[in-house]
């Protein structure tokens, strides 16, 4: 159907900023060092950081324009780091936790507003265990991969390449209260295919078919209610991916396709190479197989995804610099990561026949006319701005309370 590639013009297809209203920027870090593949890093980097003289602190945090060590910072909400300025800082670690650090390659961060350019606080404050995010992917013409990705944990949002994109929480507020959906919508869609139509329900769906010009993204809904029921089961499966098999058992590939460790990887690897005709990832003298083409291959926003996450683990820090400090040998976690993260590429490059041939059979599309008739369009201003939040106060600048 015309209007549903990553390149075409989607004139036939809603914009998602209509479905799902409410959005945030991407997170800017501002420095690399309080982000690392493993916990443990982040707790010696800090450290290292808070036991060194303040004339060196300040070389050690990279400053900028908007964190430097006497920036006046908040609690982000749910973390109890210090509120004191970086010049004073002490005591122990900010308990690190998990974030999606790019495509498919989960990390941790210092949750320290301290440390963190823009952190974007509200996105903090809805993050818990029924939330999930919508991560739009910067747009690369002809570059292909998934317009969005979804995950549990606190993305950072920022796209390997392009245009980055917008973060889009599922709920407005903790505790999976208040859909991130246009008023009206789901009520809309639920008539439409005679059953209750959830939240959850049209995240899968925008997993499966939506696709992004150089302007928005865009989603396709149609009224037909069996190309729905489709639509709604494969972007399950996407879902599941993408968190890769959260709550019903990890992913596999069948048996005979599975990958093993056939040589093993070296202690410091820097390059990462595949042999397309053995099928086989080559991490410096290490040898991974088999890996199918499809796991290689796999891009996001114009970036080869194995390649990127290798890179963020063996790519050469500075010396002196905290992002130097980092394990002295490839840790064998990382070895079944890469092996999970192969896996859950090629399961992905297997369901884009389907997901092509369900945009390719759509039929006929409920338009922006029907939902202005039915009052979902124009969203309301308030949708595209964050809820407010009520609950545990959280401390401000210099151990201040306010409630948000």
């Amino acid at each position: 159907m015309p209007g549903v590639t990553n390149d075409g013009p989607l004139t036939d297809a809603m914009p998602l900023a209509d479905l799902m209203p409410w959005s945030v920027a991407p997170l800017r870090l501002g420095r690399g060092w309080p982000v690392a593949p493993d916990a443990a890093s982040l707790k010696a980097r800090w450290d290292t950081f808070v036991r060194s003289p303040r004339d060196r602190r300040e070389a050690l945090l990279e400053p900028s324009r908007s964190r430097t060590l006497h920036t006046a910072a908040a609690q982000l909400p749910g973390h109890g780091a210090g509120t004191e300025p970086l010049a004073r800082a002490e005591g122990p670690c900010p308990e690190p936790v998990r974030v999606l650090h790019g495509p498919f390659d989960e990390q941790w961060l210092l949750p320290d507003q301290r440390l963190i350019d823009a952190a974007r606080p509200e996105l903090w404050r809805v993050a818990d265990e029924q939330q999930l995010f919508l991560v739009e992917q910067g747009y690369v013409p002809d570059a292909g991969g998934p317009a969005v990705l979804a995950c549990a944990v606190l993305p950072e949002g920022r796209s390997p390449a392009g245009r980055p994109g917008r973060i889009r929480p599922l709920y407005r507020r903790p505790g999976g209260a208040e859909p991130n959906v246009a008023p009206g919508l789901l009520t809309r869609l639920s008539g439409t295919y005679d059953e209750e139509v959830r939240p959850e329900d049209l995240l899968a769906w925008i997993l499966a078919v939506a696709a992004r010009d150089a302007k928005e993204c865009r989603v396709p809904l149609p009224k037909d209610p069996g190309v729905w029921a489709r639509g709604v089961e494969l972007g399950r499966r996407v879902l599941w991916l993408h968190r890769r098999g959260a709550g019903a058992g990890r992913p596999k590939l069948p048996g005979g396709r599975r990958p093993y460790v056939r040589a093993p990887l070296p202690a410091r690897p820097t390059e990462l190479l595949y042999d397309r005709e053995e099928e086989a990832l080559l991490v410096g003298d290490g040898r991974i197989s088999p890996v199918p083409a499809a796991s290689w291959d796999f891009h996001v926003s114009g970036v080869r995804v194995l390649e990127q996450w290798f890179a963020r683990r063996t790519a050469p820090a500075e010396k002196g610099t905290l992002a130097a400090v980092r394990p002295a040998t490839w840790p064998q976690p990382w070895t079944s990561e890469l092996l999970e993260l192969v896996t859950v590429l090629a399961l992905l490059a297997e369901l884009r026949p389907p997901q092509e041939e369900l945009r390719g059979s759509l039929g006929e599309l409920i338009g922006p006319d029907e939902l202005r008739g039915a009052r979902v369009l124009p969203v309301p201003e308030n949708a595209r701005r964050p809820a407010s939040v009520w609950g545990l106060p959280e401390e401000g600048p210099g151990g201040q309370f306010a409630l948000l």
